[in-house]
């Protein structure tokens, strides 16, 4: 747990060397720190996401007991695609703020791809972790290891990528920054989040 809480804080970091001051005239400082909003809007989308992997990764580990070689290498995959992140943010920042749409478009479509190997990497892991109940905590436990969520936000990342293509880039980012909540609310998975809704 220790090695992959320091790559999420690594990866953060990385994301954050992205917001660097603009180039600004005396009296247009204000006017330059608004035409980058697409950078702060691309950060925070990415911010969210290692966020709320962070948090996933720290509750699935409450329900394990024990690691092996196969989990470690299923945990390695999720760092490998999250460690990605950084790099279409800084793109998709890029290209926001340039104004070019044949650029956005390609930046939208290289985020979207990046953001579902993330989660198809979760896929992965959950699958793994579904097979191998002998490391689980308690047995039973086994339900909050099913990849629906991973699915439901792969399917939705190349969705968002495909409006961002098709339509306008700034509904694809509108929905990269909005995606992560959903991973937040069902971080104890989505049996847990059922529940909670049909409480009275």
């Amino acid at each position: 747990m220790a090695f992959s809480d320091a790559v999420f804080a690594i990866i953060i970091t990385l994301l954050v060397l992205d917001l660097v001051p603009p180039d600004w005239q005396p009296g247009r400082l204000l006017a330059r720190l608004v035409e980058r909003w697409p950078t702060y809007a691309a950060y925070l989308a990415s911010y969210l996401l290692v966020g709320v992997a962070w948090i996933n990764h720290a509750a699935a580990f409450r329900h394990i007991r024990r690691m092996d070689r196969g989990l470690n290498w299923s945990n390695l995959a999720v760092l490998f695609a999250t460690g990605l992140l950084p790099f279409p943010t800084a793109v998709l920042a890029q290209a926001m703020g340039n104004g070019n749409l044949a650029d956005e478009r390609i930046a939208v479509g290289l985020y979207s791809a990046i953001g579902a190997l993330t989660t198809l990497s979760w896929l992965l892991f959950f699958h793994y972790m579904s097979r191998h109940p002998a490391l689980l905590a308690d047995v039973t436990e086994h339900v909050f290891f099913a990849g629906e969520r991973a699915v439901i936000c792969s399917v939705l990342y190349l969705g968002g990528g495909l409006l961002g293509v098709v339509v306008s880039p700034l509904l694809a980012l509108a929905i990269f920054v909005g995606l992560p909540v959903f991973y937040a609310l069902t971080s104890e998975g989505l049996p847990a989040w059922r529940g909670v809704r049909r409480r009275p």
